[in-house]
């Protein structure tokens, strides 16, 4: 199949590229198992389309505000990128609160507005530059290797059964939902896998190099070996010049 839908597909699509039925490829299920893992997480880490932004929201139990970390569990987390603050300015309900006093002497009078709607933009960001001053945003840091999120706040201002949200970049799981099975198909991830497994293709080989069969035919691995490791090295070259968007600089 021209357009694979599944990991399974994948591996006859490289194979057929690389030469297979008519050529034998020298390798074992189990390595091409493996290289297929290798290039899916290349590609979750370094490809745009390999992950994906997303929120994640947790209910604050009073184990996690003692140990002071969130344990994100099995959700292919990549990166934090930040907490949203837990206390804002804008929601307390405490008319006698200094930060709650502080905005309400901040807002004009209503009768300035006069329908002028640049001038309500400029007075949210004004106030919403207020909330972050005052209420301050949680600092964290992200465990990946742990898979948990520390956040540092006094336990003062958490309180069981509050919820907290994060700002996530989670790797997309082919198959584990319809619309992310045509990553299997992506132009990237089929070339750079086919290279992947014509290189451990021409791995196998390099043991029986120069030999010659019956017939004449001399065994040439390292040629396979080093077509391969070119062939990877002019994709990824393609990759940075055309497809990467850059370093992306995380906060948290």
């Amino acid at each position: 199949m021209a357009s694979p839908n599944s990991r399974q597909e994948l591996i006859d699509y490289c194979l057929r590229s690389l030469g297979s039925p008519v050529l034998e490829i020298n390798v074992d299920d189990e390595q091409i198992e493996d290289r297929v893992d290798e290039a899916l997480q290349w590609f979750r880490e370094y490809h745009p389309d390999g992950s994906r932004r997303h929120y994640m929201s947790f209910e604050l139990t009073q184990t996690i505000i003692d140990n002071g970390y969130i344990d994100l569990g099995d959700n292919n987390i990549q990166t934090v990128i930040r907490m949203f603050p837990i206390n804002t300015v804008s929601q307390t309900t405490n008319f006698f609160d200094i930060k709650y006093q502080m905005m309400l002497n901040d807002v004009t009078d209503l009768n300035n507005y006069a329908g002028d709607i640049a001038y309500y933009e400029q007075m949210q960001q004004h106030l919403s530059l207020l909330d972050m001053k005052l209420s301050g945003v949680p600092e964290i840091t992200h465990d990946r290797q742990g898979n948990r999120v520390y956040f540092y706040l006094s336990s003062e201002k958490l309180s069981v059964g509050d919820y907290v949200v994060v700002e996530v970049y989670g790797i997309r799981t082919p198959n584990s939902d319809v619309e992310y099975n045509s990553l299997w198909n992506h132009k990237f991830l089929k070339e750079y896998t086919t290279a992947i497994i014509k290189r451990q293709w021409g791995t196998n080989l390099l043991k029986f190099d120069g030999m010659t069969l019956p017939g004449g035919v001399q065994i040439s691995g390292r040629s396979i070996f080093e077509d391969a490791n070119n062939e990877l090295e002019q994709i990824r070259t393609r990759f940075r010049e055309e497809e990467d968007v850059g370093p992306v600089f995380f906060v948290g």
